[in-house]
């Protein structure tokens, strides 16, 4: 991808990230932070989020030469919030927006992330407790945090609203069975809130479809499969930069790959 972002593309920006512990999550929250976002990292694993947090923060107090910078205001630092999208209700979203209101007072960024894989087997020997828990993960969870943190992007003077699908978004593909239809609902969700917001909000509603990229989930759904064949995460954040800072402000109610984004640039 040629789209280089400059330095300070996210200067100032307060963007909350879900699965920020792990594979894409991980590494958008390091870039959103290296281009000068505030980030608030969103995850089941509390080891985790903190690993990430530990290396944004030394980031920011190090400088390239190895030499101690100041320590960042705590309106810079990065925020932990562990969260179980599997048990998440609406007054927890809704506890959650009051918090980033309390600490930021907007919101700039909301990148849906976090996601359930669920199980790879015929529709007849699902599992309905699993389906429902990955519907929840994947769906339920980012339409009720979307709701309760609208408002805090509708604060923004550039908001953005960016939820993750995958290529069985558009078209559900076999033994993907909860997976497959959390994401072409979540598409569908997401094209709702773009269509209402398009004339009557600055907040920016995309999806990202990344692909086959080398994740823990992917791994997962084909363990055949050679990851050393697949693009890293830090290969596809030029589109997550791109999509969560201000040079996407056209940009609305689209599905973004790696192949749009090239034809784009």
């Amino acid at each position: 991808m040629d789209y280089v972002p400059p330095k300070n593309l996210l200067a100032g920006r307060i963007i909350l990230i879900t699965g920020a512990g792990d594979g894409i999550g991980r590494a958008a929250a390091l870039s959103c932070a290296r281009y000068g976002a505030t980030v608030i990292l969103s995850g089941r694993t509390t080891e985790k989020l903190e690993s990430v947090y530990d290396e944004i923060y030394h980031a920011m107090t190090t400088s390239d030469d190895g030499l101690s910078r100041p320590a960042p205001s705590s309106t810079m630092s990065p925020t932990i919030v562990p969260m179980d999208l599997a048990r998440i209700t609406q007054a927890d979203a809704q506890q959650l927006a009051r918090s980033i209101d309390s600490q930021y007072g907007r919101l700039d960024g909301l990148l849906h992330n976090a996601a359930l894989l669920g199980e790879r087997l015929p529709f007849e020997h699902t599992s309905i407790e699993r389906w429902q828990e990955v519907m929840q993960v994947n769906l339920h969870a980012p339409l009720l945090l979307s709701h309760a943190l609208l408002p805090l992007l509708e604060c923004s003077d550039d908001g953005r609203l960016l939820f993750t699908s995958a290529g069985v978004g558009s078209k559900p593909r076999a033994y993907l069975g909860a997976y497959s239809v959390s994401k072409y609902a979540l598409e569908g969700l997401a094209k709702l809130i773009a269509d209402e917001l398009e004339k009557t909000s600055k907040v920016r509603v995309n999806l990202i479809n990344p692909g086959s990229t080398r994740t823990s989930m992917r791994a997962t759904a084909f363990p055949a499969e050679d990851p050393q064949t697949l693009k890293t995460p830090e290969a596809l954040m030029p589109l997550y930069l791109y999509l969560l800072g201000p040079d996407s402000r056209q940009e609305h109610g689209r599905t973004f790959t790696e192949d749009t984004f090239r034809r784009l640039l």
